[in-house]
């Protein structure tokens, strides 16, 4: 079992760009690559740039972060539609799949059968990099106020341990722990990226944004506020 509780979120080394873990772990030369709960795809975009003869496709279940991706087109870079669940593919159709901060937001009854579906589509060989925030650290403490995930990450980790403790599909290969900088100007910033976000209603009324406006406060300065975000990366391979 994993234990993220023990890992100091301000002792992690600090990753400015995600994209060069996955870079040293896994081969993205010619890569058929699926990442599931895409979001604004912004790791798959800069990948495409530095390994143009990759392949990508994004599923997104928001329909509003979905129109968007599909209003700014890329070479190389398909969207869909889709949840992790029920992958629109035929089996063993990539060779990388991706499941950044997304893995968490699949419903908990539904984490089983969405890893289930990432064996299917992979290739014998192929990789699954899951990219989960670890519950800890400054702005966790913030976004706790008004969206606790201390149910949903475990759960995610829980899935992970449960797919690969059943010996059929996948051998575990590595695992890392970082953090990512994260910059907010103002507090209105955070407003807007963190507790608004077009696939959740997180029940925001004035006493919660004064509430968490008041807890922001003392970790920003006048170029605004920066914290880490703790991140746990496993990486599997679909046995043949």
């Amino acid at each position: 079992m994993n234990n993220n509780a023990a890992f100091d979120p301000d002792q992690l080394p600090l990753v400015p760009d995600e994209l060069d873990v996955l870079s040293e772990l896994v081969p993205l030369q010619a890569q058929a690559i699926i990442e599931l709960g895409c979001g604004a795809a912004r790791l798959a975009r800069s990948l495409l740039t530095r390994w143009p003869g990759c392949k990508v496709t994004g599923l997104e279940v928001d329909a509003v972060q979905h129109a968007k991706n599909l209003a700014h087109p890329q070479a190389g870079l398909t969207f869909l539609a889709a949840g992790a669940q029920a992958v629109p593919f035929v089996d063993a159709s990539f060779d990388l799949a991706l499941m950044l901060k997304s893995l968490h937001h699949v419903p908990m009854a539904a984490m089983d059968q969405a890893l289930g579906e990432v064996a299917r589509v992979l290739r014998p060989g192929g990789f699954l990099y899951v990219s989960e925030p670890i519950y800890g650290g400054a702005m966790n403490e913030l976004v706790r106020l008004y969206n606790d995930e201390g149910v949903v990450r475990p759960a995610a980790q829980a899935a992970l341990d449960r797919a690969l403790a059943t010996g059929q599909h996948w051998e575990s290969i590595t695992e890392r722990r970082f953090a990512q900088a994260v910059h907010f100007a103002s507090f209105e910033d955070f407003a807007q990226r963190m507790m608004y976000p077009s696939f959740a209603d997180h029940k925001v009324d004035q006493a919660l944004l004064d509430r968490v406006g008041a807890a922001f406060e003392p970790d920003c300065g006048e170029q605004g506020a920066d914290f880490v975000r703790p991140m746990h990366v496993r990486l599997f391979r679909r046995k043949g």
